[in-house]
């Protein structure tokens, strides 16, 4: 990459230095090696002094109005302001320039196997990169799908660790259910996300038994020194196997057939409902498709957006639930 675009990318990453409540008042080295190790994978020295850092802090508070400051009794930098974050400010023609650099030389791989997995988000960055020099006169023209900040990813960073470390994890959790914060003691296991909300997979000695909670909902997680507690048998790819979105039990997926009508059975093929979906019989007034499934409430959610478009055939427990649904929905609406 352009040695000019590098103090921008500088930027962002001290930006993120600073702002981590859970690491505060980093020093000067401790900002020099971040930078040096992001952008060139070693923190020797050889690439980014100390001076680089010093005219670094300098720019941001003339270039961005960044409100550093140092704080002597911590022997760090810090924000008078903690709301701030060069976040907030709109990209620059450097920058977008730079991160289009960037994107360019990803998508020349997003069709190797390690990357396959993220190619549909490789193709959204590459389509905002495209119009984002023009962004004030295109959005007359062009929308991008947003998804809404709920809270909670900012502890992923932290979450990553505990489990790349093999360490517990303690925090409160707040249930939908019972609307009470209580104390928990995990083994983090795995991170996964689904309709933009990030959840961790966990081991929970005391219950014996595999766990799921959604960071939104966890509060002042830390890292314990205690040695995680993994079941022998779990793996995250054979766990989610069977399942939809982010339930998964201990449970015997049914074989699920569903009739769809001929609009619907189109939706249903352009985005499968499950990797195990197959086509059993086209006709001239609609498909029918075969999957094999846990029951979960994220299943039924997803049936009952299609209305009456579909019919399931089998298994009776699906359709009891479904009917179940229907006619609460009926009894609702006085129908």
């Amino acid at each position: 990459m352009p040695h000019i675009k590098n103090a921008l990318l500088r930027f962002r990453i001290i930006d993120k230095m600073i702002r981590n409540k859970y690491k505060s008042y980093p020093s000067k080295k401790e900002l020099r090696e971040a930078c040096e190790e992001s952008l060139y994978g070693s923190i020797d020295g050889l690439h980014i002094c100390n001076s680089t850092i010093e005219k670094d802090l300098f720019n941001m508070k003339m270039e961005h109005d960044a409100p550093i400051k140092y704080s002597k009794k911590n022997g760090g930098y810090y924000y008078e302001d903690p709301s701030y974050s060069i976040n907030d400010i709109p990209l620059s023609e450097d920058e977008l320039s730079s991160i289009k650099y960037a994107v360019d030389t990803l998508h020349q791989f997003k069709e190797t196997p390690f990357f396959k997995e993220f190619g549909n988000a490789i193709d959204k960055i590459v389509d905002r990169i495209s119009v984002g020099s023009a962004q004030n006169e295109m959005s007359k023209y062009i929308k991008f799908e947003a998804a809404n900040s709920i809270g909670g990813n900012e502890f992923l960073p932290m979450l990553l660790e505990a489990i790349q470390r093999k360490k517990k994890v303690w925090f409160i959790y707040t249930s939908f259910i019972k609307g009470q914060g209580k104390p928990r003691k995990v083994s983090p296991l795995f991170l996964k996300e689904y309709r933009n909300r990030w959840y961790l997979i966990s081991y929970d000695p005391s219950q014996n038994d595999i766990r799921t909670y959604a960071l939104d909902r966890i509060e002042d997680p830390k890292i314990l020194e205690d040695e995680q507690i993994k079941p022998k048998d779990f793996d995250a790819d054979t766990y989610f196997q069977n399942a939809m979105g982010i339930t998964s039990y201990k449970g015997e997926a049914k074989k699920i057939i569903l009739k769809a009508d001929e609009i619907a059975s189109r939706y249903i093929k352009s985005q499968p409902i499950h990797h195990s979906q197959e086509v059993l019989e086209e006709t001239e007034n609609g498909t029918s498709f075969e999957f094999k499934l846990l029951l979960s409430e994220e299943l039924i959610r997803t049936l009952l957006s299609y209305g009456g478009e579909i019919e399931i055939i089998e298994p009776l427990e699906l359709k009891s639930a479904l009917t179940e649904r229907i006619l609460a929905m009926t009894k609702r609406y006085n129908l």
